[in-house]
């Protein structure tokens, strides 16, 4: 007890001082860092063998028919899982005034893992700085490609979000919006980090930095609210990027060989009292990093003693639409998506590298109902996603095409803090 009392009364004068100068920062502004998240356990059945990320917890689209000796489809097999790896962790970070502009940040990371290998390890989904000069704001870090529409996606009950039927992709970017009343016009500029290209070395994000510059992305958007709740939004954007898929050929010549591709995007939200509507439409070349089918063929072969090789991107439409309730306490949707390969364009001589690239169509329609009671949420989702699979002719376009599906019934349980 003879020692303890010099520490209690060293803690007991510390706090006496502490008080005068805590009383005096109340009336600061409050800076620092808010956490928010939830925790979140998926219920997975699928009817059949399924193309996905995570053990299946992240669905793209069903397998093909594969038969057997005996003529039996090895991927008609169902499947079961529990994961709780989208379980997350969301820091809003505010501090003070710098360079004239109201300063804030984010970051939010999962247990999703950056692979399949390191499942139910935390990854960053979101870090960035954001300045904001009342009509001008500047982002930059890691956020939603602009692809991605945080204003108006899918709210479904699935991980991917509506993939591959709209652009799903965090990437570190700089964004530049320019508000000018309820229009605004973003000009983004990209690298790759998560979400990358395939190519003659596998997925890397080697071939967009080799390109030797980045993504660009300009996007202009309507956006009015009313003191009702009522909501519109409406907007267009255009994406332009190359890669560059080899440094060296085969036989060890030096290729500066690029391939280019675009892709835009028209999109709208109209929110009620009642309900929501949403829809989207894409049409764009390679978008593989985007989360969707398409990808790149060498189309000519330029120099054949040192193997230089021209390339074409597939070209993909795909369009989207969702209407859903907009009660508190429980809510109904439903999500319909479709996907088209278009093929290059030109005749390909060599090898494609992409995801889908046998498939003609996608289709899915995924009804779901949602119920809240204080922090938990319990949600139900059947989803049914078909891809049409078959033989691609000299330019890319699959022909003779077969449809598999794929039914996923879906269970999760949220529980927000």
């Amino acid at each position: 007890m003879t020692h303890a009392r010099p520490v209690l009364l060293g803690i007991v004068l510390a706090a006496a001082l502490a008080a005068p100068a805590l009383a005096q920062d109340e009336s600061k502004p409050a800076f620092g860092i808010t956490f928010s998240g939830f925790v979140k356990t998926d219920l997975i059945y699928d009817s059949r063998q399924t193309v996905n990320l995570r053990e299946g917890h992240y669905l793209l689209y069903p397998k093909p028919v594969q038969t057997d000796a005996d003529g039996r489809d090895v991927n008609a097999a169902s499947s079961f899982h529990m994961l709780s790896i989208q379980t997350r962790l969301l820091g809003k970070i505010t501090g003070p005034d710098a360079f004239g502009a109201k300063t804030s940040g984010l970051i939010e990371a999962e247990f999703f893992g950056s692979t399949e290998a390191a499942i139910n390890s935390f990854r960053l989904r979101h870090a960035y700085l954001k300045l904001d000069w009342k009509s001008t704001e500047l982002l930059v870090g890691q956020y939603w490609h602009p692809l991605f529409v945080s204003e108006s996606f899918p709210d479904v009950v699935s991980f991917n979000t509506g993939a591959p039927f709209q652009a799903f992709n965090r990437s570190p970017q700089v964004r530049l919006t320019r508000r000018l009343g309820r229009w605004s016009l973003i000009a983004t500029a990209l690298a790759e980090r998560d979400f990358v290209d395939n190519g003659p070395d596998g997925a890397s994000t080697a071939y967009a930095r080799n390109a030797g510059w980045p993504e660009f992305n300009l996007k202009v958007q309507y956006h009015w609210t009313c003191p009702a709740g009522c909501e519109f939004v409406a907007g267009g954007g255009i994406d332009y990027r190359s890669v560059r898929p080899r440094l060296t050929t085969s036989t060890g010549y030096a290729t500066d060989e690029t391939v280019s591709d675009w892709a835009g995007q028209v999109y709208f939200k109209v929110k009620n009292k009642a309900g929501i509507l949403k829809a989207e439409a894409f049409y764009g070349q390679d978008p593989h990093h985007l989360t969707m089918i398409g990808g790149y063929a060498v189309t000519e072969v330029a120099d054949a003693v040192r193997d230089i090789v021209r390339y074409e991107p597939y070209r993909v439409l795909a369009c989207w639409t969702e209407l859903m309730t907009n009660g508190t306490a429980f809510q109904a949707g439903l999500f319909a998506g479709y996907s088209q390969n278009l093929g290059t364009g030109k005749t390909i001589v060599g090898a494609a590298y992409g995801r889908g690239l046998d498939i003609a169509a996608l289709y899915r329609v995924a009804p779901r109902v949602v119920f809240n009671s204080g922090k938990v949420r319990l949600a139900a989702e059947v989803e049914y996603t078909a891809a049409a699979y078959g033989t691609a002719d000299e330019t890319g376009k699959v022909n003779d095409a077969h449809w598999a599906g794929n039914l996923r019934v879906l269970g999760a349980v949220y529980y927000f803090f």
